[in-house]
């Protein structure tokens, strides 16, 4: 098998900083459960790559995969820059980078090109350019960059999504851009597959899977549980909010923390590892997730294929892997979401339990066929030209 380069720069950086992987970052990880006995990590620092050799590569991806304290990675790399990791010979390898990491950058892409790789970049979304009103000030045009550079390098792309794809291709005739060899391939749940638990609550619950940014439209669901709280009191259902507070967020933050009604009913766990999420999620009366725009949404691919429950806004990329299951509602229609949290609240609740009978026939993505397409995509990467 051909040898890989994987770029872990972006997972390295958040695990030596305890961050919770994200769901680019579980992505990432997948890609090194499957590459990792045929591949090299490469790690980005001060505007040079440094390529470990095999032995040391594997320990760097047996520390990600624990999730470990960052001192236990620096003596690594310290060691791996003696054993002489700069000297690596990376001419004609492929690179394969998940995370959109460095490609804002064209000095990454001179590095690129000095170094004779074949690139191989997994596009999540365009999100930044179709709606930068979501995003961070200057977010815009960096991934204008990221994406020029990609398409100008990349030996091939892998987007999540066919709705990514077509986002991909708008943006691409809008500024004149070539694609390069491009795969669909849906991503799969990472979620473990445990034994039930206890009730985390008696009361009626929703969960809410999502880092806090403007774009996942938390401001509307907390206002929904203002009126909730407002006509029901204690006997409203509660609410979960799970992930870790994003950017731009300080309107939405600001609603929960100086309302202590709101306070006493949503609960907020930016902290939760998988095996308490898995159970937060399996008694829940339904995953809510009412984002304005979403390169794939997993959130809603891991609800599904847990059995779970889902309301959701009504967008094109949940249609194409989830089809009719899901409750599909307005992101800007909250009385619609008040009608449809309250019917998911009830004991026994009709429409509820016809999502659970319709999810009967639901086939999950699997990483195995997710690889088979960029398997495929890689064969016609390595007998082909290199693209830079």
């Amino acid at each position: 098998m051909q040898d890989f380069l994987i770029d872990t720069t972006r997972l390295v950086h958040r695990t030596m900083n305890r961050r919770l992987p994200t769901g680019v970052d579980r992505v990432s990880l997948a890609y090194i459960r499957h590459y990792r006995t045929h591949a090299r990590a490469v790690i980005r620092h001060n505007k040079g790559k440094f390529v470990f050799r095999c032995n040391e590569s594997q320990r760097i991806f047996d520390w990600l995969f624990s999730f470990g304290k960052s001192e236990y990675l620096r003596p690594l790399i310290y060691k791996g820059l003696i054993s002489g990791c700069m000297a690596q010979k990376v001419a004609g390898s492929i690179l394969i980078n998940t995370g959109h990491s460095g490609l804002e950058s064209d000095e990454y892409v001179s590095m690129l090109r000095d170094q004779q790789v074949r690139p191989i970049f997994m596009v999540h979304d365009v999100i930044p350019i179709s709606h930068p009103n979501y995003c961070r000030s200057g977010e815009r045009a960096k991934h204008i960059n990221r994406i020029k550079n990609a398409m100008h390098i990349a030996n091939g792309i892998v987007c999540n999504s066919q709705a990514t794809m077509d986002s991909l291709i708008e943006t691409c005739r809008a500024f004149q851009w070539n694609m390069p060899p491009t795969v669909v391939a849906l991503l799969a749940s990472d979620l473990p597959n445990l034994p039930w638990n206890d009730r985390p609550m008696v009361q009626p619950y929703f969960v809410f899977l999502s880092t806090v940014e403007p774009r996942k439209n938390h401001l509307m669901i907390f206002r929904v549980w203002q009126r909730l709280i407002a006509k029901f009191g204690n006997a409203a259902p509660k609410l979960i909010v799970i992930g870790q507070r994003g950017w731009l967020h300080s309107d939405t933050t600001r609603l929960l923390e100086e309302s202590p009604a709101l306070r006493s009913m949503v609960t907020e766990v930016s902290d939760c590892c998988d095996e308490r999420l898995v159970n937060y999620l399996r008694h829940a009366q339904a995953l809510l997730f009412p984002s304005f725009a979403e390169g794939y949404g997993m959130p809603v691919m891991e609800a599904l294929a847990l059995g779970v429950p889902v309301i959701a806004s009504n967008l094109p990329v949940f249609r194409e892997f989830a089809m009719s299951i899901p409750e599909y509602v307005d992101p800007n229609n909250s009385a619609a979401w008040i009608e449809k949290i309250l019917e998911y609240s009830k004991p026994n609740s009709e429409i509820r339990c016809a999502q659970i009978a319709k999810m009967k026939g639901f086939n999950a993505p699997t990483w195995e066929n997710h690889f088979s397409r960029v398997d495929a995509l890689l064969s016609e990467v390595n007998y082909g030209a290199s693209h830079i």
